[in-house]
């Protein structure tokens, strides 16, 4: 399996907890690293705006990238999430825990609304 590092801006800590708690949870994602706040100055619906975010680096495999991007956009609170992915190469027992670690589907995504 091919290892990928995925990231995402959250708003707050309480969504940073809840996104990487429920990634990891479900095997969507070997490790979710939580970074300090910063600002992103950024232009939306026609607006310059500042907003102070959070970024997640997101540990999973390009298999399981599909469910991780869906469920990230089912529990993000933004409209339109930031979620980039970039394959990633590193220490081979570390691309194998991660690969191990990640499955390719997710009760989080399941239409009971159960998870």
């Amino acid at each position: 399996m091919s290892v990928m590092l995925v990231m995402c801006t959250v708003p707050n800590r309480d969504t940073a907890e809840i996104l990487a708690k429920a990634l990891v949870e479900s095997r969507l994602a070997a490790c979710v690293a939580i970074q300090p706040p910063g600002e992103s100055v950024y232009r939306w619906e026609g607006r310059l705006e500042k907003s102070t975010e959070l970024t997640l680096f997101i540990k999973t495999t390009r298999e399981g990238y599909p469910a991780l991007e869906a469920a990230i956009v089912r529990l993000h609170p933004y409209e339109v999430p930031e979620i980039l992915a970039f394959d990633a190469a590193g220490l081979p027992a570390y691309m194998k825990w991660v690969s191990d670690s990640v499955i390719a589907s997710s009760p989080l995504l399941s239409d009971s609304g159960e998870e």
